[in-house]
């Protein structure tokens, strides 16, 4: 018996360390930021940053040098509005009336009734901004298309 018992822990006990090992992730690479993060905010971009945070931009973005690179590098680089009129290229996604306003600091944040490309503000907007791969957001009942790079390409 003592011998049976033997050879069961002796097949099982790898079994068991086996089957706990993790799968682990790739860790999170660096953002990588381009140049113009370095240069001073636009009278469009302040305008922008102060319509999703209002009395609270001072505190959490702009005396904050890391939200604040962070937030340039998205209305910068990250955010793409794209015109496409050739039904081929078109994909199925979400579309912006599914993504929520941004709540928390600015509690009259209204979704923009006419979509202007020249005017769109995305930090008023719940979008994936820290998420490994890129998103797409398809602007209700126009052909623009709103993508969102993610921010470790």
């Amino acid at each position: 018996m003592k011998k049976l018992l033997t050879i069961l822990t002796l097949i099982l006990i790898p079994l068991f360390v086996g089957g706990q090992e993790s799968k682990q992730r790739n860790p999170l690479p660096l953002a990588k930021y381009n140049d113009n993060v370095k240069l001073p905010l636009t009278v469009k971009e302040r305008a922008q940053i102060i319509e999703v945070y209002g009395n609270y931009a001072e505190k959490y973005v702009f005396s904050d040098p890391n939200m604040l690179k962070s937030i340039k590098h998205i209305l910068r680089n990250r955010v793409v509005i794209k015109l496409i009129t050739d039904e081929n290229d078109k994909k199925p996604c979400t579309k912006l009336s599914e993504v929520s306003i941004l709540t928390g600091f600015v509690s009259d944040l209204e979704r923009d009734k006419i979509f202007n490309p020249d005017s769109f503000n995305p930090l008023k907007y719940n979008f994936e901004f820290h998420s490994r791969a890129a998103g797409m957001y398809h602007v209700d009942n126009t052909n623009y298309y709103i993508i969102i790079k993610s921010q470790y390409q």
